[in-house]
């Protein structure tokens, strides 16, 4: 599995001009899930991304996580994170889990997620959303499961 986390001060997600999901200061979670991720990928995910220490503390460092202030979870599923861009000019996902496997894993991450009763929102799997970021910082964080 494979995240990209960023630090943002508000964000949502819509559909067809409707709101699904709509967070104040947290984190914007995309998630790409590959054929070979399990439901402990999610578990280390989910938690090193509520635990992450990247807000800052009353002295401008970052040493605070989303559970220390409290913070709100935008969580995406986002396939094309596993997009292979080094042949040719069009990205391959083969690499990318099929949609009853990434879905299955996305619900799993978004569950253990829940568990830190932070206010956790969602974007619609498989849905042409589209995503309104503000990243504070900018700070943005890539971590993989397997590495």
């Amino acid at each position: 599995m494979r995240v990209v986390v960023q630090r943002v001060s508000k964000a949502k997600v819509t559909i067809d001009k409707k709101v699904i999901g709509k967070i104040g200061r947290g984190l914007v979670i995309l998630l790409g899930v590959s054929e070979d991720d399990t439901s402990e990928d999610a578990q280390f995910l989910a938690d090193k991304c509520v635990n992450l220490r990247i807000f800052n503390d009353d002295k401008g460092k970052m040493n605070l996580s989303a559970l220390d202030i409290g913070g709100e979870i935008l969580s995406i599923s986002q396939f094309t994170l596993y997009g292979d861009c080094r042949k040719g000019r069009r990205p391959s996902f083969i690499k990318a889990a099929r949609p009853e496997r990434g879905k299955e894993l996305y619900d799993r991450f978004n569950e253990i997620l829940r568990e830190s009763r932070l206010k956790i929102e969602t974007g619609e799997f498989g849905g042409m959303m589209d995503v309104d970021i503000y990243n504070e910082g900018p700070v943005t964080i890539i971590i993989d499961s397997k590495h």
